[in-house]
Parts: C-alpha cells; structure tokens; sequence
C-alpha cells in the first residue's frame, strides 16, 4: 500500500502503519457488517487503542470511508491501465472476441490486482496511454471484482446510508470512463447509430469532454450498465445453485456487445 512503502520519517511510516491497519479492520468489518455498520470505536477496541487515539489517524468514519473509496477505484484503475499497456493499441478494423480470452484473461488479472505497481498507471497516464482491447478490459474487471467482492460493491454497490463522497474520488472514476470510452472509439462501426445515440450527443457531461462519437458513448454506456448488472449478480452469490457457469454468461453478454 503506498501509505506504507517506506517513505518519510520514522514517525511519518508509524503513522501510515497504522492508517494501514485501521483500514485493514475497517474492510475486515465492511465483510461482515457493510459499509453501513462502520464503527470507529469497534475498530480502535480490536487494535488495542482508546476511541480518542484512534481519532488522530482519522478524523471520522466518512473520512475512511473515503480512504477506502480511492483505495478501491485506484486498485481498478491500475489493474486496467496494467492490461492496457500489456495489450497495445487496439487496431480500428480488430474483431475482439470474449470467448476464448477468458481462462487467460482472468488468471492473468488476479495475479494483477493487489500487486498492480502504482508506476503501471503513471507509464499510462493520460496523453501516452495506450488504448486496451475492450474483452481484455471486461475480463480485467471481472477479475477484480470477483477478487474482492466487498471493495467491488464499496464503489459500485448501495451508496452508504448518509455518506457523501468528495467531489475527488469522482477524478479515479472517470479515469476508468476515458479507459473504457477509448477502447469503445477503436471499435469499428457495427450499424446505424440507435436514438438513444442522438439524444446522448445533447447530455455527454458524464464523458468530462471526451471526444467519443455517439455511437462510441452508447456502447460504452451499454458496456457499463450491462456487464455491471451481470458481476453485480455474480459477486452477490445470485447465480449459486442455478446450475450454469456465470463466466459463460458473461462471455455471452460480453460477445453480444461486441457484435452489437
């Protein structure tokens, strides 16, 4: 964790020690009890401090709830940023497949998400980026979501009951929007542009100027909404007992985007 890497002075990495380990309780409590249930005092008991001491690390639950909220859109960004600068520069005229990526794709990411160097995200910053294959950047996701089901649902879940999240934890969110809206540009036209197209060209502001023609922003939308409906379901446990592998499913879901 970059908190912990070294730097700093002894009491500079004492601190960041211990900002560590409040939030390593914190997701161990997220696990058991949602975001919701967040207890500071619980969390300075299991470590052995008075409620006050802890408050010197942070100032209140909203602010580590924050903490948590970078924490989990950083590790996405650089485990996407990592399979962009693995797979190169998508070509315009490529026909990405989800089928058949999957068992390679996905064992390659879970060993991506927690060792991710945060130098991966800065060699694809924006401006020298390269643009990744939108199957591999699909199958990224769901490896990281299914690694860690509860720092998926922090960010993608329930908004928890009366916090507000700055206004900068929207900037890592909107990192991962430009990944998924250029690899959307570098797809070739499938069919006439839908209606939804048109009216997307009069309210783009979630696009934060982006340059993506409509069709690009439809199929990033539909991209978004769909195969998160799908890893919602999955990561929740909804698909157990049904009998069919959820990774085929979102191989279907994944090829039918691609195709449409």
């Amino acid at each position: 964790m970059a908190e912990a890497d070294g730097a700093g002075t002894p009491r500079e990495r004492y601190r960041a020690q211990v900002r560590a380990e409040i939030k390593q309780h914190a997701w161990e409590q997220i696990g058991t009890a949602g975001a919701s249930g967040l207890s500071l005092n619980a969390i300075a008991k299991q470590m052995g401090l008075s409620g006050p001491a802890l408050y010197r690390y942070f100032s209140g639950r909203d602010e580590l709830i924050t903490e948590l909220v970078r924490d989990a859109y950083r590790s996405l960004a650089d485990t996407l940023h990592a399979v962009a600068a693995e797979s190169g520069s998508a070509s315009p005229g490529a026909e990405p497949s989800a089928s058949g990526k999957a068992a390679g794709a996905e064992s390659s990411v879970s060993g991506k998400v927690a060792g991710v160097e945060p130098s991966a995200a800065g060699k694809a910053a924006p401006g020298t980026s390269r643009t990744a294959d939108l199957a591999e950047l699909a199958h990224a996701l769901r490896g990281w979501a299914l690694e860690d089901p509860n720092r998926y649902f922090l960010v993608y879940g329930t908004p928890v009951p009366g916090y507000h999240a700055p206004d900068d934890t929207t900037l890592i969110a909107d990192e991962i929007m430009r990944m998924l809206l250029d690899a959307c540009m570098a797809l070739p036209p499938r069919r006439e542009p839908a209606p939804f197209a048109a009216h997307i060209v009069e309210h783009r502001q979630w696009a934060e100027g982006h340059p993506a023609p409509p069709a690009a922003l439809h199929k990033a939308l539909t991209f978004w909404t769909r195969l998160h409906g799908v890893l919602s379901l999955e990561a929740a446990g909804h698909f157990s007992g049904m009998g069919f592998d959820p990774a085929r499913l979102f191989d279907a879901e994944l090829d039918d985007l691609l195709d449409g």
